[in-house]
């Protein structure tokens, strides 16, 4: 009787612990998504200016966003994803068409348009839309998160930087927001894109992963993620 006692003492503060837990990350999570300008924290990142590319970076909330830009994130992601070609030449592999999850146009204009959803918006010296991150301040098994949903350039900015600029932009907002990882979702046959994030940024597989990227043909995407340093704390 007295084992069982323990025992159920010893379940009853793991419950605790887990919920003061899931608490805690909330509280983050909530905090960070009250924040109007996040881009605000990192005023030296509002501006891009390395090799011949010249571009400004704004934050904005989804649900501030006027028509013609949510047409136009909606546009270049449709452009760049729906159709990826993949080794055009070897296997003509497409993007979300040949995925698992397919691609529809509500489904993906709702995800894009939620209440959670902010923004990098990139745009280049004339004003003219360039680029942009869809992320969010999240809980992903209870840990608090950056997920960014997409990071989209168009052909005349990429390979200059740009959009691993922009990755460590969402690393620090995740730094200063305390929250735990960066993570993101990249088709497997997207190899361009998982060389980037895997060899450039230095992302891993991440523990909720659903497969092993290289053997199991199963699934056709792969969750990645980067552990964030703590903030240290102030000594007093």
């Amino acid at each position: 009787m007295g084992r069982k006692s323990v025992k159920a003492k010893e379940r009853k503060q793991k419950r605790k612990e887990e919920n003061a837990k899931l608490a805690a990350s909330s509280v983050k999570v909530e905090a960070a998504n009250k924040i109007e300008d996040p881009l605000s924290m990192l005023e030296p990142f509002k501006k891009y200016e390395r090799r011949g590319l010249s571009v400004l970076i704004s934050c904005v909330k989804a649900g501030d966003m006027d028509k013609d830009t949510v047409d136009w994130v909606f546009d270049l992601t449709k452009k760049n994803m729906q159709t990826l070609q993949v080794f055009k030449l070897i296997c003509n592999v497409l993007g979300y068409e040949t995925s698992d999850w397919g691609w529809k146009d509500r489904d993906k204009r709702d995800e894009m348009t939620e209440d959670k959803a902010i923004y990098l918006l990139v745009r280049d010296t004339s004003d003219k839309l360039v680029a942009f991150v869809h992320f969010r301040f999240d809980l992903e098994c209870d840990d608090e998160v950056v997920y960014c949903y997409e990071i989209q350039l168009i052909e005349e900015v990429r390979q200059k930087g740009l959009g691993k600029f922009l990755m460590q932009i969402l690393e620090l907002l995740a730094h200063k927001t305390e929250m735990k990882k960066v993570m993101l979702t990249v088709f497997k046959h997207n190899t361009e894109g998982y060389d980037f994030f895997t060899k450039t940024m230095k992302y891993e597989v991440d523990e909720i992963s659903p497969e092993d990227p290289v053997f199991d043909e199963s699934f056709s995407y792969v969750i990645l993620s980067k552990k964030i340093q703590p903030r240290k704390t102030q000594q007093t």
